[in-house]
């Protein structure tokens, strides 16, 4: 391909997604914006701060402004606020992402059984996700975290495991629905069988709900880790917001900005992701394309 014909086809895709992305609500675009940019600070984290952020670097309890070194200050051991909230990001996003992975994969895989099966294996699999939201997700994470240890990967499994209730109904009553109009009855008859059925047909039409979905489950992934951490079942080997907030507690009347800093970047996170989810439902419920 010629570098004109190359301009052309980048001319090409830009022009059809301007219109497109200008069709998606407000929410979506803001909580995008929001999210992409704290995409980019994780991601660039070990080159805005190189080094280990755990390193005392300054004087402890430097507030925000006064060592231009330090532009949001050090906490109470003189570590640099600024580089554990970069680095912080990478942790809290991708327990967020992973989490919420693991959530919807579950919560997909039972809600399509549930709904297309029905009968008593569809009672059997409501009566066990009912189980799981009638016990607190935050305190069955922290069971879970008890039992098997704070580790980084044990923290994903504890938040994934217990939050796949609210995907599965969703996909279990948008199944309900779907199972039954003709295109699916006829896939079957025609020998397709049930299992390429669920696949082909039923699984992207429900698509919209799990995405919905998702960037709720997402949310309250960032905050049970946040609560998890606050509370010491954390992975000391890895900076996360909800760590930075648990061992600045015991300065939060002398030094607040210590905790108000990463309560800052968990609420823009989750509002962000709020903004997304409300977005994405709103595109879905006017029939538009993400």
């Amino acid at each position: 391909m010629t570098p004109k014909s190359d301009q052309l086809s980048n001319r090409h895709v830009v022009g059809w997604l301007r219109p497109a992305i200008r069709r998606w609500p407000a929410s979506l675009r803001i909580g995008l914006l929001l999210l992409l940019v704290q995409v980019l600070v994780a991601v660039f984290a070990d080159y805005l701060y190189p080094g280990d952020p755990f390193d005392l670097v300054g004087m402890p309890f430097t507030p925000p402004g006064d060592d231009p070194l330090f532009p949001l200050g050090t906490d109470i051991l003189g570590r640099d606020i600024a580089a554990m909230l970069a680095h912080g990001a990478r942790t809290s996003l991708a327990i967020g992402l992973i989490a919420t992975l693991v959530a919807s994969a579950i919560g997909t895989c039972l809600g399509l059984i549930a709904g297309y099966v029905g009968g008593w294996f569809d009672h059997l699999i409501m009566r066990f996700t009912e189980l799981f939201q009638v016990v607190p997700h935050f305190l069955l994470a922290m069971i879970l975290l008890s039992i098997m240890g704070p580790q980084l990967p044990n923290i994903v499994m504890a938040v994934g495991l217990t939050s796949w209730s609210m995907v599965a109904r969703m996909v279990r009553a948008e199944t309900l629905k779907i199972r039954e109009m003709d295109f699916v009855k006829i896939a079957v008859v025609m020998g397709g069988g049930h299992a390429r059925a669920v696949l082909i047909h039923v699984l992207p039409n429900t698509l919209g709900p799990i995405v919905t979905a998702a960037s709720i489950l997402s949310s309250l992934a960032v905050l049970t880790e946040a609560g998890l951490a606050f509370l010491g079942l954390n992975d000391s080997n890895f900076v996360s917001w909800g760590g930075m907030m648990g061992t600045s507690r015991d300065a939060l009347l002398t030094a607040p900005y210590m905790t108000i800093i990463p309560g800052l970047a968990i609420v823009t996170t989750v509002g962000a992701l709020s903004l997304v989810g409300d977005g994405v439902s709103k595109l879905t419920a006017r029939g538009g394309g993400v």
